[in-house]
């Protein structure tokens, strides 16, 4: 089927003009497909972990050994998401990162060369890496939904902010009206 530009756009969910490879601190949000539960149950307000979960979680750890730029903050893996802050830093040497404040100012209308750098590439990478070993060890073909979700952090507040927000997510999964155990709502 040809692709028809009239039937098949997608809108970006990508703030225009913005240079996803600078330095900076990203919340991520990466969901399953079709939101099912495959990695694992919350008990008692703590996520545990199955086998396909492990997986995700080394594959979360091994970032920035395939991106030597990043670095990683708190980060969650959930029964049908994971949420991660991934760092981009000008030297992955040096201790001390901190957030640069972002906004309309720091968007640049030139593109980085090639994707290897940008936070887009650094899901893909993650993600392909737990759906190969999804389909070589289970029956689980689909593993992620289409796309992820991002967030710029813009600043030292809302960084922390978002890493209680992850801490505290297992806690408040039963609160959530979103999240349907597999044989319906909690």
């Amino acid at each position: 089927m040809k692709n028809n530009p009239d039937k098949h756009h997608r809108r970006s969910i990508r703030l225009k003009g913005y240079d996803y490879s600078q330095p900076g601190a990203y919340f991520i949000t990466i969901c399953t497909h079709d939101r099912q539960w495959l990695f694992g149950h919350i008990v008692n307000g703590k996520m545990k972990l199955n086998a396909l979960g492990k997986i995700a979680h080394q594959c979360w750890l091994a970032i920035p050994d395939h991106f030597p730029r990043t670095r990683l903050d708190e980060f969650v893996i959930m029964p049908n998401h994971v949420h991660g802050i991934i760092w981009i830093v000008d030297d992955p040497n040096r201790e001390n990162v901190v957030v640069k404040n972002v906004g309309a100012k720091n968007v640049s209308p030139l593109r980085p060369r090639g994707t290897s750098r940008t936070i887009g590439s650094i899901v893909r990478g993650f993600k392909i890496g737990v759906t190969k070993w999804a389909r070589q060890h289970t029956n689980v073909y689909h593993v992620w939904q289409r796309n992820y979700y991002e967030h710029i952090i813009r600043n030292d507040n809302e960084l922390n902010r978002i890493r209680e927000y992850i801490i505290n997510n297992p806690l408040i999964w039963a609160r959530d009206n979103e999240n349907f155990t597999p044989n319906g709502i909690l």
